[in-house]
């Protein structure tokens, strides 16, 4: 028995390259759709008197500080661990028009796991809200390992580097294997998240001190901000080797030693010099 319906006459067919540029059109619309959910869905508070957006990439919280006037091509810096902690630095840098991002990593470590989810959010920030392609990394403390390592996977996408009292061998801290004091739950973390034996650990060749040549030959400078008897990460089986070796390979490298200062307080009172050299490397011209 014949259908009612009509059958279609073959000029109404749509051809391949029709259907398959429809096709393109419908995943265009529904990742255009997504992104738009994504943006509606973070929550935007105050910060130091800067709009601060939270939301979520890659299953990790997030948050990202807008400027009032952002800088030409939105130049941005980002902290890998202890976000608000003596923020100077990151509100000045506000007043210039970069913005302050921030990804909670926490106890990960700098270890690969934590860099895939950085690369996540480096996309994301670069895609949805049109930052840099190069960030500034800014890591405290533990941050470093987290900086140190992202550059070195990512060398093309980081303008430079500011560290304050890094990090820079597991080995010294948690791992306590030198003159600092260590911290033995966090040195269980690290061996658990790098999935390392202790022996293992010991032979490692990937932390930030044994891993510079790839920073040194995209050129990206370094300031370290540490104090010189700081007895939590030791200066000289941190900082000091990084810098001994990054000079070795070519590498512009910046410290400033504070004297008589302990791990603690990070930072600087007057953030200038922070912001002098941050400004220096970045593209940023109506920033200056």
């Amino acid at each position: 028995m014949k259908s009612n319906l009509a059958e279609p006459s073959a000029s109404a067919i749509p051809s391949k390259a029709a259907r398959r540029s429809g096709a393109r059109l419908r995943q265009r619309i529904a990742g255009a759709a997504v992104c738009m959910m994504a943006l509606a869905t973070a929550t935007a508070a105050d910060w130091n008197g800067f709009e601060k957006r939270d939301f979520v990439v890659d299953g990790r919280n997030c948050l990202l500080v807008l400027p009032k006037t952002p800088a030409a091509g939105k130049p941005w810096i980002w902290r890998t661990e202890f976000f608000g902690h003596e923020p100077q630095g990151d509100i000045a840098l506000l007043g210039k028009g970069f913005h302050v991002a921030f990804m909670d990593v926490q106890n990960m470590y700098g270890a690969p796991v934590a860099l895939d989810h950085m690369d996540k959010f480096h996309a994301h920030l670069t895609k949805e809200f049109g930052l840099a392609p190069k960030t500034v990394l800014e890591g405290f403390s533990r941050g470093g390992l987290f900086a140190f390592n992202w550059a070195a996977r990512n060398p093309d996408k980081v303008a430079a580097i500011y560290v304050d009292a890094p990090v820079c061998d597991f080995k010294s801290w948690p791992g306590g294997k030198g003159k600092g004091q260590g911290s033995g739950g966090d040195w269980k973390r690290v061996l658990a998240v790098y999935n390392l034996t202790e022996e293992q650990a010991l032979a490692y060749k990937l932390n930030p001190v044994d891993n510079l040549a790839p920073l040194a030959k995209a050129k990206i400078p370094i300031l370290s901000v540490c104090g010189e008897a700081d007895r939590v990460v030791p200066i000289d089986e941190n900082t000091r080797i990084v810098e001994k070796r990054y000079k070795e390979l070519g590498g512009e490298i910046v410290v400033i030693a504070k004297p008589n200062c302990d791990h603690h307080p990070h930072s600087l009172k007057d953030p200038a010099p922070i912001v002098d050299f941050v400004l220096k490397h970045t593209a940023a011209p109506s920033a200056r």
